[in-house]
């Protein structure tokens, strides 16, 4: 496959242009005109870029780029990384707030999935722009349950603030670094949140609002989008796929 029909195929897909995001969503890197094989992995890492090259992949598409608002010097890691890439004509490309906020495979769609609540609305206003989503259950259910459910499935460690009603049916979901929305979900009456990282400030916040909250890592997290995005990429264009999972346990 040319590289030129994917990207524009991703950048569409994920509605790239819709979104104003620190990261620099979509091809951020350059490597080989011609695609065989794309690696899915959450960072951009020295770790997946070996196992990409490992791995015969020619693209590999990740949740966290390597380019934040800019690259203010090419030394050190940022050099060793894209010469890396480079050598290796190994494309990156990044899809950060546009696959967490997407409504089919993103983040947060897909963990509403997989605890099996409905989408109700748009969640987790982040610079403006909603990247989560709020659903509900079909029938109440204990925390310790939609925690164990989201465990088990995402292969991670949670950790809980009880501070709500022993039963919830109105959840909020922002993977990753979600902590801000607990105001949010507070304000909109929701009885849970869950996010991915454990920030020292959610306590009292959500101590002093009533409200549940689970932390499922902010890695764990945010592998559920990329993994489906994968499986998007496969069907669209019948081309070899891999997952290279480097959890950080955080």
């Amino acid at each position: 496959m040319k590289l030129d029909e994917i990207v524009q195929f991703l950048d569409e897909y994920l509605r790239i242009n819709e979104w104003s995001d620190k990261s620099r969503n979509g091809l951020q890197v350059e490597g080989n005109g011609e695609v065989e094989k794309i690696a899915f992995s959450v960072d951009a890492c020295m770790e997946s870029f070996e196992r990409a090259k490992q791995a015969d992949a020619d693209m590999l598409v990740v949740h966290h780029g390597l380019v934040w608002g800019g690259i203010e010097y090419v030394r050190g890691i940022v050099a060793r990384r894209l010469k890396f890439l480079l050598e290796n004509g190994i494309s990156l490309y990044a899809a950060h707030l546009p696959l967490d906020a997407h409504p089919e495979i993103g983040n947060n769609a897909q963990l509403l999935k997989i605890l099996g609540a409905e989408i109700s609305e748009p969640f987790g206003s982040y610079h403006g722009s909603a990247i989560g989503y709020a659903g509900e259950f079909s029938e109440d259910k204990s925390v310790e349950e939609v925690a164990s459910v989201i465990g088990k499935a995402l292969n991670t460690e949670v950790k809980i603030l009880r501070f709500g009603g022993a039963k919830v049916k109105k959840v909020g979901i922002v993977s990753g670094k979600g902590a801000f929305a607990i105001s949010q979900a507070i304000d909109n009456g929701l009885d849970l949140l869950v996010t991915g990282e454990a920030e020292h400030e959610a306590y009292h916040l959500a101590k002093e609002g009533g409200l549940n909250v689970i932390f499922a890592g902010h890695y764990a997290t945010e592998t559920v989008g990329i993994k489906a995005l994968m499986n998007v990429v496969k069907n669209e264009f019948s081309i070899e796929v891999e997952f290279i999972d480097v959890p950080t346990g955080l």
